[in-house]
C-alpha cells in the first residue's frame, strides 16, 4: 500500500500547503489504518495541522475533503476523500487497484517486492560462528535462519550482501575436547565408531567437563595445551588438524541438509595473530596499557564499560582479541559499508568492547559494526548447557522433525498426491524450522517445540506450504478445464468481496513490509505478513466458490487473484527459508 500512500500524502501535502500557506512535506502528513474496512482504507489525522490554521480537526477534515475534490486529487489518487471526525479518510477505488496489484504481481514473479531502497550499500553478515569442539546445535539453527533471511531481506532491498561465517577453531575450549579425547580417546575415529565425526568431537567436551568435575588439573592442562598449540607444538597441532577436520566435515554436512550457505569463510586460527598485533600496536601507541604481570588491557571507563583484558599475561590471545584481527581482515579483503553480527544477546557485552577497541585502534569504519544480539531459544523443559550434554544437536530435531512431517502426511492419507515422501517431508522440516525459529522477533528469547512447529494448523512454516499447495493444484485444475472456460475476462470489478479487497491490500502492503524488515533487521514481520495472507486466502477459499461457477469472467478474475496470492507467498516464503511446495 506505500504507493498509495504516498500518493495520497502528496496530494494532502499540496492542499494543506495552500492552506497554511507555508510548504507542507509528504514526510509531515501521518498515514494510519482506519480501525474498521468500513471507516475507508487510508486515514490522515488532522490534529497536527489544525492548530495553525486555528480550527478544529474535525472542521479541518471537511474543509481538505472538499479542497481535494475541487482540485481533482481524488481522480488523481485513485480514491474518494471524506471526513471523518478528525480524520481525512481515503477510499481508494478498488478496480482500479486490485488491477494494478495483480497485474504487478504476475508481471514481476517471484521479486515482486524487491526494491532498490539499499543499492549500492555493502553488507556483510556474519552468522552461525560454530565453535569446533561440538556440533550445531539448536541455538545454531535460530541462528543461521536469522542470518540467512537476513541476508535475503537485504538483497532484496538492493544490497550487495557477503554471507561470511567465523569458526572458532582455537582457544582453551578447543582444546578442552582434544585433551579429553588424547586422554580417553584410545584411537576411536568416526569410522571406527560409525559416528557422524562432529558428534564424536562432541562427546568429547562433555566427556572434559565430567573429567574437571573431579580434576582441577584438567584446567591446568587446557591451558597449557593452549600454549603448546600456539608455540606451533607438533602434536598439538597434528592431533587439532584431525579433530578440527572432523568437526568441520559434520558442520558442513548439517548446513547442506538445512540449504545454509556462506560466500567466505573466515577461521580464529588465522587471523588472531592479527589481532594480537592490532593490539600490540595499540599499546606502542599508548592506547592500552599494561600491567605488571604481562597482561594488555583497556580502559573503557569513560564509555560506560570497565577495564578489559585484550592480552592474557602468557600472551596468549582472547576472543576479543581475534575479533579484532578478523574484522581489519574482513575490512582488507571486502571493504564494506555495513558489518552485522548475528550473536546472541549474552554477547551484547562484547561487541560494546570490541566496537570501542577497533574505534580507539583509528578504524573509521568501526561506526559502522551492528551486533543484531538475537534472543536465546530453549526447550519446553528449560535451557541446553553444552558442557552438561543437555544441548539438542540440529541432527536429531532435523531427523525428529523429518519423522513427525512425514507421519502427518500418512495421516491425512496424501501419500498418493506427493511423489517422494522423503523429499517432501524434509522440505516441510525445514520450512517448520526457519518459520518457527523467524516467528517472533529475534530480539526475543522463545521457547521451541518441535510438535507446534511442525502443525498443519495455525502460524507455521508447512501451513504456508499447505497454502500454496492448495493454490497450485487448483491452477492445474482450471488448466484442466480451460475449455470450459475459454473467452473468460479479468475483470477487477467483479472481485467485489471483502476478502478479495483484504487480500489485494495485503500484496499491496507486502513490499512496504520487506523494506520495514530490511530496517529493522526483523524477519518476524514477514512471518506475520505471510500467515495473514494465507489465512485470508483459505476463508476466502472456504466461503467463495472459483472454479465451480457458471461465470467465465469471475472464474478467471479469481484465478488471476489466487494465482498473484501465490506469487506473494512463494517470494515471501523465498525470503525467509521456507521451501514452497507445488504438492503436499
Amino acid at each position: 500500500m506505500n504507493r498509495y500512500k504516498q500518493l495520497w500524502r502528496g496530494i494532502l501535502a499540496g492542499a494543506l500547503s495552500e492552506k497554511i500557506g507555508r510548504r507542507i512535506e509528504e514526510s509531515e502528513v501521518v498515514t494510519e489504518v482506519p480501525p474498521r474496512p468500513e471507516l475507508g482504507d487510508l486515514a490522515f489525522p488532522m490534529f497536527p495541522f489544525a492548530k495553525a490554521l486555528r480550527k478544529s480537526p474535525k472542521d479541518l477534515a471537511v474543509e481538505l475533503a472538499a479542497a481535494v475534490r475541487s482540485r481533482g486529487g481524488e481522480a488523481e489518487g485513485r480514491g474518494l476523500a471524506e471526513a471523518a471526525g478528525p480524520y481525512l479518510n481515503v477510499r481508494l477505488e478498488r478496480p482500479r487497484v486490485t488491477t494494478e496489484v495483480i497485474r504487478e504481481v504476475l508481471a514481476e514473479g517471484e521479486r515482486f517486492a524487491w526494491s532498490r531502497d539499499n543499492a549500492g550499500l555493502r553488507v556483510i553478515v556474519e552468522f552461525s560462528s560454530p565453535n569446533t569442539n561440538k556440533p550445531l546445535h539448536l541455538g545454531h539453527l535460530r541462528n543461521d535462519a536469522i542470518g540467512m533471511a537476513v541476508a535475503r531481506i537485504l538483497e532484496a532491498t538492493g544490497a550487495e550482501v557477503l554471507r561470511v561465517n567465523l569458526i572458532n577453531d582455537r582457544g582453551v575450549h578447543i582444546c578442552k575436547s582434544m585433551l579429553a579425547y588424547r586422554r580417553f580417546g584410545e584411537g576411536r575415529t568416526p569410522e571406527s565408531l560409525g559416528q557422524k565425526s562432529d558428534h564424536l568431537v562432541g562427546d568429547y567436551y562433555v566427556r572434559y567437563a565430567q573429567w574437571a568435575e573431579q580434576d582441577p588439573q584438567a584446567e591446568v592442562e587446557a591451558q597449557a595445551m593452549l600454549r603448546a598449540w600456539e608455540e606451533s607444538d607438533p602434536e598439538v597441532r597434528a592431533l587439532w588438524q584431525t579433530m578440527n577436520h572432523w568437526a568441520i566435515e559434520g558442520i558442513n554436512q548439517t548446513y547442506r541438509k538445512t540449504g545454509v550457505r556462506f560466500d567466505r569463510v573466515y577461521r580464529e586460527s588465522e587471523t588472531y595473530l592479527l589481532g594480537r598485533s592490532e593490539i600490540l600496536s595499540g599499546l606502542e601507541r599508548g592506547v592500552f596499557s599494561r600491567d605488571p604481570d604481562g597482561s594488555v588491557w583497556v580502559d573503557l571507563g569513560a564509555q560506560g564499560l570497565d577495564r578489559k583484558v585484550l592480552l592474557r599475561s602468557d600472551g596468549t590471545s582472547l576472543y576479543v582479541t581475534q575479533d579484532v584481527g578478523t574484522a581489519v581482515q574482513r575490512h582488507r579483503d571486502w571493504p564494506f559499508d555495513r558489518q552485522i553480527y548475528v550473536v546472541g544477546n549474552e554477547q551484547r557485552y562484547h561487541f560494546q568492547v570490541l566496537f570501542q577497541v577497533l574505534g580507539m585502534l583509528g578504524h573509521a569504519w568501526a561506526d559502522s559494526l551492528h551486533h543484531l544480539a538475537y534472543g536465546m531459544v530453549n526447550l519446553p523443559e528449560g535451557r541446553m548447557k553444552s558442557r552438561e550434554g543437555t544441548v539438542v544437536d540440529a541432527d536429531d530435531i532435523i531427523a525428529d522433525l523429518e519423522e513427525l512431517a512425514a507421519a502427518e502426511i500418512r495421516d491425512k492419507e496424501r501419500e498418493a498426491e506427493i511423489e517422494d515422501l522423503p523429499a517432501t517431508a524434509e522440505k516441510i522440516t525445514l520450512g517448520a524450522l526457519n518459520f518457527y525459529l523467524l516467528a517472533p522477533s529475534p530480539y526475543k528469547d522463545m521457547i521451541f517445540d518441535p510438535k507446534e512447529s511442525i502443525s498443519f494448523a495455525g502460524a507455521t512454516g508447512p501451513y504456508l506450504q499447505y497454502a500454496g499447495a492448495r493454490i497450485s493444484s487448483m491452477l492445474r485444475k482450471f488448466a484442466e478445464r480451460a475449455e470450459r472456460f475459454r473467452g473468460g475476462e479479468f475483470r477487477a470489478e467483479l472481485l467485489v468481496a471483502g476478502e478479495e479487497w483484504e487480500l489485494i491490500k495485503s500484496m499491496a502492503a507486502f513490499p512496504e513490509t520487506v523494506a520495514q524488515a530490511a530496517r529493522e533487521l526483523n524477519p518476524s514481520l514477514l512471518t506475520t505478513h505471510l500467515f495473514e495472507l494465507a489465512r485470508t486466502y483459505a476463508s476466502y477459499y472456504h466461503d467463495h466458490p472459483v472454479l465451480h461457477n457458471e461465470d467465465a469472467d469471475l472464474v478467471v478474475s479469481r484465478i488471476r487473484l489466487a494465482e498473484a496470492v501465490r506469487r506473494v507467498l512463494a517470494s515471501g516464503m523465498a525470503l525467509i527459508g521456507v521451501p514452497f511446495l507445488e504438492k503436499m
